[in-house]
């Protein structure tokens, strides 16, 4: 403490001085009306330090007020970015379910003109193999259902039931290439069977003198016991005759989004 205040002694020494200058010169202030050539000249001197001290003290006050700002603005935006994500994400889920509100009355829209009773399904798997293309619904035996049971969306057939559990059945897709149904084309009531192609869906056996165009619609035709009749497969893309074939090679692209698939209807019963 002593090396401190010999190091600093003449700094601290005008400190003093000026001070005592200050508090003389006050005390003169308050018991004359005059102002003296001293008074003056201490104005003079003490003017720059009062002026430098001024600023010292608003500069400090500003960027202790500045500080605090920040920290309140800080604050604020953190509870702001926090409530704009749990609305975002509220946002997220009523669009998710207005979404499938709608597709659930496409559905019982589609149940209202099928006149039969059918259970509704939603998809929780699909087989991502190249050996068969089925997909997996959450219900099974304990809601009734079983090996046979055709399924279909609000847009048409989607397949039919090859296995069932307890809790979830696999659904083999109308596109397998083991898929077969009955068919007929809309307009000109042309027979034929629909198989599986990948992607796409083709009309076997369709004669080489039927009127087939391109745009036609295909239905079930009621034939095989499985599928009701008159429901839409899909609409034919090409139509084309070979130069010695008996039939004609028809493409059909399906009815159904298979690639967008999440709802479905298991038909359980006969025409009510």
């Amino acid at each position: 403490m002593r090396e401190l205040l010999r190091r600093y002694r003449y700094f601290l020494l005008a400190v003093v001085l000026l001070l005592s200058i200050l508090l003389l010169y006050s005390y003169n202030l308050r018991q004359k009306s005059a102002t003296t050539f001293f008074e003056r000249a201490v104005l003079t001197l003490a003017a720059p330090f009062q002026t430098s001290l001024d600023h010292a003290v608003d500069a400090v006050n500003a960027a202790w007020q500045h500080y605090f700002w920040l920290v309140e603005t800080k604050q604020c935006n953190i509870q702001l970015e926090k409530e704009n994500r749990q609305l975002r994400s509220q946002l997220q889920q009523v669009t998710e379910v207005r979404l499938q509100n709608g597709r659930l009355r496409e559905l019982l829209a589609f149940v209202d003109e099928l006149d039969r009773p059918a259970l509704p399904a939603q998809v929780i798997g699909e087989d991502a193999s190249s050996w068969a293309r089925t997909v997996t619904i959450d219900k099974g035996t304990r809601a009734g259902l079983q090996a046979g049971l055709p399924v279909v969306a609000a847009e048409g057939v989607v397949g039919r039931i090859i296995k069932s559990a307890p809790y979830s059945s696999r659904v083999l897709l109308v596109t397998d290439a083991s898929s077969a149904v009955a068919a007929l084309v809309q307009r000109t009531r042309t027979r034929g069977i629909v198989r599986g192609r990948g992607a796409e869906l083709s009309l076997d056996y369709a004669s080489r003198d039927a009127d087939i165009q391109k745009g036609d619609l295909l239905v079930t035709s009621g034939m095989g016991g499985v599928f009701p009749k008159g429901l839409t497969l899909g609409h034919v893309v090409a139509a084309e005759r070979d130069q010695f074939g008996l039939f004609q090679q028809v493409r059909v692209l399906p009815a159904a989004d298979f690639t967008h698939l999440e709802e479905v209807l298991v038909i359980v019963g006969e025409d009510r």
